[in-house]
């Protein structure tokens, strides 16, 4: 991932900054409306070598951090392999700029090709048509779910057509000191609630006064919708018309992150991105957070003894919020029939050369890569084991807006003790509802 505080600006900012932008340059009309971008692919993708006239690709994406170096030798390679053929020009922009500047520039003509994107995107720039379908990639390449993660699969599908091929899947993890397990004669951290719930109150007593710091901000709201699949609960039903986290399990989740305040096993207002540097400087035993820290870990606390496991099973059934990058294709190269060639057979290539990316900490979203030998033993690789624990946000166009201006907001105020949990939800519900209800016109979903 990028630089963390980078990442974490994207996350819960870019959300509610970037759709501000994008309903912006839709001139106060509804979003899609009147575009000339076209719906579908228009030459049909068959697959093998690019055979064409030399074509360039403007490829952007937001690996602006440790993450930079990896994609930079992706993309390397496949020039050299391609040269004189296709040459691919890295766009480089944080996440926060790159989402609302891309549907001006494609406009333009003066955007990406083909990009990055992360999965809740998706909806958002399909149904303003800034993204072309490429159905017909997968097809030619006999590409299918068994092929790989089925939710991150699953994920790159809006209105019934797949607008993408999924690069990896980056969740959250329980990073753990061993040296404070050791204390308590654990070699790692538990799985199950009670035997978590346990462990704190024993690196409590050895000596570690706060072990497990609960955030009010970043990544609070991911480690919420965690616990609410956990529990059985959903985000939004179908239609999405309706937010569904402020249901009995939604409760029983947010109501699980204060008590651990309230039990002593965590401070009061933990300050933005304070308890992950407090677990860097061995302060903190357990802490939650992104696989993107692994190499920030290894490269700024090398002295730390740590490990990585799944988060705890709290609700009864695994499940860990979970989020992707995709290759998409846009609307721009959709003009010129020898560019969509040439960035489907960029797609399909790096897709499958995915196992330089894993060292940028990502979990390979194709099972070939993923279980490569130089990829297996990675850390990140054992969060995969349970397939099925993986949950993403639904492909709702706008949900950014609503999860950073509802969701995120309703979690804070429970964390920090200005509402109760089912209060807070309630709250945060109807505004939520507001905001679909308000997405729907604005989308015409």
């Amino acid at each position: 991932m990028s630089h963390p505080p980078s990442r974490r600006t994207f996350l819960g900012l870019a959300g509610a900054a970037g759709l501000t932008a994008l309903t912006a340059c839709g001139g106060g009309t509804r979003l899609g409306a009147g575009s000339d971008a076209p719906a579908t692919a228009a030459p049909t993708f068959t697959g093998g070598d690019y055979t064409g006239p030399k074509v360039t690709l403007e490829y952007w994406n937001g690996f602006t951090g440790g993450d930079g170096p990896h994609m930079r030798a992706m993309l390397d390679a496949f020039n050299q392999q391609f040269a004189g053929r296709i040459e691919v020009r890295n766009v480089t922009r944080r996440w926060e700029d790159l989402y609302p500047a891309m549907p001006t520039a494609i406009s333009a003509g003066k955007g990406p090709d083909v990009a990055v994107i992360h999965n809740d995107w998706i909806g958002t720039f399909a149904v303003r048509k800034v993204l072309i379908p490429i159905d017909d990639v997968v097809g030619a390449l006999g590409l299918t779910e068994g092929d790989f993660i089925p939710a991150v699969w699953q994920a790159g599908l809006y209105g019934g057509k797949r607008y993408s091929v999924p690069l990896d899947v980056h969740c959250l993890g329980d990073y753990y000191n061993t040296a404070h397990l050791e204390r308590i004669g654990l070699k790692e951290a538990p799985t199950e609630r009670a035997a978590y719930e346990d462990a704190l109150t024993e690196l409590k007593k050895a000596g570690t006064s706060t072990p497990f710091w609960m955030p009010s901000k970043w990544p609070a709201h991911l480690m919420f919708m965690s616990l609410l699949w956990q529990f059985g609960g959903e985000l939004y039903d179908a239609d999405g018309t309706k937010a569904l986290w402020g249901s009995e399990p939604g409760v029983q989740a947010l109501s699980w992150m204060v008590e651990q305040i309230d039990k002593g096993f965590s401070p009061a207002k933990v300050a933005l991105d304070s308890q992950y540097a407090a677990f860097k400087n061995d302060k903190v035993s357990l802490t939650w957070d992104g696989i993107w820290q692994i190499n920030d870990l290894k490269t700024n606390a090398p002295s730390l003894k740590w490990g990585l496991a799944p988060i705890p099973n709290i609700g009864g059934t695994p499940a860990v919020w979970s989020a992707s990058h995709n290759f998409v294709l846009t609307s721009q190269a959709g003009r010129d029939p020898n560019k969509v060639q040439a960035a489907k057979v960029f797609i399909d290539t790096l897709s499958r050369q995915s196992t330089e990316w894993a060292k940028a900490g990502m979990i390979p979203a194709r099972n070939s890569a993923r279980q490569a030998p130089e990829v297996a033993g990675l850390p990140q690789v054992g969060l995969a084991r349970d397939l099925t624990a993986f949950h993403f946000l639904p492909a709702l166009a706008g949900v950014g807006d609503v999860q950073s201006k509802a969701l995120e907001l309703a979690v804070a105020k429970a964390v920090l003790k200005q509402s109760g949990p089912a209060e807070a939800l309630k709250e945060g519900v109807a505004t939520a509802d507001q905001l679909l209800a308000d997405n729907k016109r604005k989308y015409a979903q």
